[in-house]
C-alpha cells in the first residue's frame, strides 16, 4: 500500500483555503511538502483512475459550490536559499512559500527586482504561472529557472526564463501547458543594493523622491491597501480573488475602434487610459472599462459584490457563492462587450466547473 494515502483525507472544505472565501469541498485531499511526496500523490491519483488539482495559496482561483470531484494536492513545498554572484543574488524558493513573506525578506537585505510586487497574496509557485507583476514590475523580469514535476511522466523538469513563454500576465503554464507541470520551486536572480523600479505613475507619485527599496515596498502597501488589493481579515473589501479581470491589449487597428466608439460613450477620448506597448499594441484599463459601462464601487449582487475601493474586484459580502460570482463577472464582461466592443478576459481559474 501507498505510504501517502494514509495521509489522504476525505470531504476537506476548499472554502477557507482560497481568498475569496467560496467554494464546497475536495473529495480526497493531501498536502506535499516535498518532490517525493509530490510524485506519491500524482501517482496515487492515477492509480485510482481520480483527477487531481494543484493548490498553493488560493488566491487566484474560484471553487464551484459543488467543490472538486477528485484529489486536491496542496503544496506546501518550503525552503528559501541565497547564492550571491557578483553584484546578483540567486534567490530559489520553495513553490510553497507565501510570495510576499519573501519579497519582505527581500527588500530587508537590500536584494531589488521584487519590490513592487509587494502585497499580492498567494504562493511562489504561481507567480511564473501567470507572470505576475504589479506597477511596472513582472516575474518575468527576475525569474531564472523554474523547476517542476511533469504530471505525465512525474519525471523532474527545468525550464530556463526564455522556455517559459512569458507574456502578459501569461506563459506555457498558464496557456498552452496548463495542468501538464506541477512547479516545485522558483530560482530568481535580484540585485544587490540595486535601485528600485518606478514606472507606474501613481507609484511615482506617491513614493517620493529617491525611495528606497523599503519606501517602494511601503508605498505599494500602502496604494494596494487603499485598494482593498491587501488581504486583511478587518477588510471585507479584500475577501476576493483580487483583479478579477486582465487588462484588455488591443492591436492598432482594435484601438482605432475602440477610441471611436469610447468617444460616443465618455465624449471625449483624452480621459481613456491607454498603455501603448513595444509592438504597437495598445493595454486599456479594464477598471475603467467596467465603470464606465454602468457598474460602481460597492455594488451588491446578491452575496457577492464590487469592492467599494475598487470595480475590478468581485468580493464575498458574506453569504456568496461560486455561482453568483460567476452570474456577475458574466453580466459585466458582457456589458462592457455591449458599450465598447471589448471582451474582458476572467484573471482566476474556475475549478470545477462543467
Amino acid at each position: 500500500m501507498n505510504p501517502i494515502e494514509f495521509t489522504i483525507r476525505e470531504n476537506v472544505p476548499l472554502a477557507p483555503m482560497t481568498t475569496l472565501r467560496i467554494g464546497g469541498p475536495a473529495r480526497r485531499y493531501v498536502e506535499v511538502s516535498d518532490e517525493g511526496d509530490l510524485r506519491a500523490a500524482l501517482q496515487w491519483a492515477r492509480d485510482n483512475d481520480m483527477k487531481f488539482l494543484l493548490l498553493g495559496g488560493g488566491s487566484n482561483m474560484l471553487v464551484s459550490d459543488a467543490g472538486f470531484d477528485g484529489l486536491v494536492i496542496r503544496i506546501a513545498i518550503g525552503g528559501v536559499s541565497y547564492e550571491r554572484v557578483d553584484d546578483r543574488v540567486l534567490v530559489i524558493a520553495g513553490a510553497g512559500v507565501d510570495w510576499d513573506d519573501l519579497v519582505a525578506e527581500t527588500v530587508e537585505r537590500d536584494f531589488a527586482g521584487f519590490e513592487c510586487l509587494s502585497g499580492i497574496p498567494g504562493c511562489v509557485g504561481a507567480t511564473p504561472m501567470q507572470n505576475v507583476g504589479a506597477y511596472g514590475q513582472e516575474v518575468s523580469e527576475t525569474l531564472v529557472e523554474v523547476r517542476a514535476i511533469d504530471v505525465e511522466t512525474l519525471e523532474p523538469v527545468s525550464f530556463t526564463n526564455e522556455e517559459c513563454d512569458f507574456g502578459y500576465r501569461d506563459s506555457r503554464f498558464k496557456g498552452r501547458d496548463k495542468g501538464r507541470f506541477a512547479i516545485t520551486s522558483v530560482s530568481y536572480a535580484l540585485v544587490a543594493g540595486g535601485e528600485p523600479t518606478i514606472r507606474y505613475p501613481e507609484l511615482e507619485r506617491e513614493a517620493g523622491e529617491s525611495p528606497t527599496l523599503g519606501d517602494v515596498r511601503s508605498t505599494v502597501l500602502r496604494i494596494r491597501r487603499g485598494k482593498g488589493m491587501v488581504v486583511d481579515p478587518a477588510d471585507p473589501d479584500s475577501v476576493s480573488a483580487g483583479s478579477f479581470f486582465t487588462n484588455p491589449i488591443l492591436s492598432p487597428e482594435d484601438y482605432e475602434r475602440f477610441v471611436a466608439r469610447a468617444r460616443s460613450v465618455v465624449g471625449d477620448d483624452a480621459g481613456i487610459p491607454a498603455f501603448p506597448g513595444d509592438d504597437g499594441s495598445v493595454k486599456l484599463s479594464a477598471a475603467w472599462l467596467i465603470d464606465h459601462a454602468g457598474f460602481e464601487k460597492g455594488m451588491r449582487y446578491r452575496g457577492v459584490g464590487l469592492s467599494s475601493k475598487h470595480v475590478l474586484a468581485i468580493v464575498n459580502r458574506g453569504d456568496g457563492t461560486a455561482r453568483q460570482v460567476r452570474e456577475l463577472a458574466e453580466r459585466i464582461g458582457e456589458k462592457v462587450d455591449q458599450t465598447f466592443g471589448v471582451m474582458l478576459v476572467p484573471e482566476p481559474n474556475f475549478i470545477g466547473f462543467d
